[in-house]
């Protein structure tokens, strides 16, 4: 048996793409990890499932590199509706499931491929030494830093994130550098546990902890730019917390092929 996949990446942040509508397909832990490997599989931060879901136009089931289930994943949502478009299961907007519950979503344009995601609200945020903490789909700390480019993100994110609070249920961290009215990011993954390129939770949480902080003073909206290129955090400030947040960005087809089930 052959499996159909597509590549797709969110500002490099990288994703196999499996049509599952039928729902015959199932994914060991060591099935998930060859095929994200980037030596001896197709290669990707994760594999997500497009299967059909009653009340929504579909269900993206989210796996991390290392083969376990994982929690939202911002980029992969806004691949996932970029693929829905592609199969025709959508039109311009959409209303899809994932881990923490339903998501709209708008694509902007197609030539290139630019969508729009709505987050969950986000209304707890708190302070720890040196950071915040705050859940954005997925479990979120943020740092602010001068400098983000020599930074070694992988040594000093494994630390954070193995540290007796967080090393159980994994958290992911990110370094902000904050210029101006924009910010950079750079963020190390759990359940990659390494850098990846891009996050989209961990953008649109470093957008929400630097405004909450203080350190950024943006109304409504700020560009974020990360290694793999530039997104758009919108969102609208409500007392402590934030609703009406909107990640933006490009969703892109790579390429496609077959691999052995």
């Amino acid at each position: 048996m052959k499996i159909q996949f597509y590549k797709y990446h969110g500002t490099g942040n990288d994703f196999i793409m499996i049509d599952d509508r039928l729902n015959k397909l199932s994914f060991s832990v060591e099935e998930v990890k060859l095929l994200c490997d980037r030596h001896f599989g197709i290669g990707g931060d994760g594999l997500i499932r497009i299967v059909k879901k009653d009340g929504f136009d579909f269900e993206m089931v989210y796996y991390n590199s290392d083969g376990n289930l994982g929690s939202m994943c911002g980029n992969g949502g806004r691949c996932a509706v970029a693929f829905a478009h592609f199969l025709k299961i959508i039109k311009e907007e959409t209303n899809f499931l994932a881990f923490d519950g339903p998501h709209e979503a708008i694509v902007l344009s197609d030539t290139p491929m630019n969508v729009k995601l709505k987050m969950a609200d986000v209304l707890n945020l708190h302070k720890v030494k040196g950071a915040i903490i705050l859940n954005t789909g997925s479990p979120h700390y943020v740092t602010f830093v001068k400098s983000v480019k020599d930074l070694d993100v992988v040594k000093k994110g494994k630390v954070i994130r193995n540290s007796p609070p967080y090393k159980s249920e994994g958290i992911n961290v990110n370094f902000v550098e904050i210029e101006d009215n924009f910010i950079h990011v750079r963020t190390y993954e759990r359940g990659v546990e390494d850098e990846t390129l891009s996050c989209g939770t961990g953008v649109t949480a470093a957008v929400l902890a630097a405004v909450f902080s203080g350190k950024l003073k943006n109304k409504d909206e700020c560009v974020v730019y990360t290694p793999g290129g530039k997104l758009k955090v919108h969102f609208s400030k409500e007392g402590h917390g934030f609703e009406q947040i909107w990640l933006e960005g490009p969703a892109v087809a790579a390429f496609s092929g077959s691999v052995p089930k």
